[in-house]
């Protein structure tokens, strides 16, 4: 945490203290380009602590890509084509598409499903079902 000052020297960060540790809040450091326009939302492991690493980031600007080129303007078959699907899980309102080998996950909304799929959360989703057009809607890479 105390190195993204020097990383993002370009940028402005802001940092969402909440003052009552027993609120269960994230206290999310948000990254925004000199525009104001919002790049990432990092996660420290640790609230307030500078010696903290952090635990995740949410990709929010498509200028931030994986290796092969995936960002959130992506697709499913962008993300097929060019990692291996480590699991699909199915939620009340997205799938959450994990890939292991990047430390990434990509929700996608379950509108973007057929509509007999969308409703039943029990129902095991298989990256076959997933039309290929599926848009990204958050993309999101975490470390454990």
């Amino acid at each position: 945490v105390r190195d993204l000052e020097s990383i993002f020297v370009n940028d402005s960060i802001s940092k969402l203290i909440g003052g009552d540790e027993f609120t269960g809040s994230i206290n999310a450091i948000d990254i925004y380009d000199k525009s104001g326009n919002m790049l990432l939302s990092l996660t420290p492991f640790e609230d307030l602590d500078s010696t903290s690493t952090i635990k995740s980031i949410q990709v929010i600007d498509n200028r931030y890509k994986t290796p092969k080129g995936i960002s959130k303007v992506s697709t499913f078959k962008d993300i097929s084509s060019n990692y291996k699907i480590s699991s699909i899980q199915n939620t009340l309102r997205n799938l959450i598409v994990s890939v292991d080998e990047i430390n990434a996950y990509f929700t996608i909304d379950k509108n973007e499903l057929p509509a007999e799929m969308r409703f039943d959360m029990s129902l095991k989703i298989e990256a076959i079902q997933i039309p290929e057009s599926a848009k990204i809607n958050n993309f999101f890479i975490q470390w454990y």
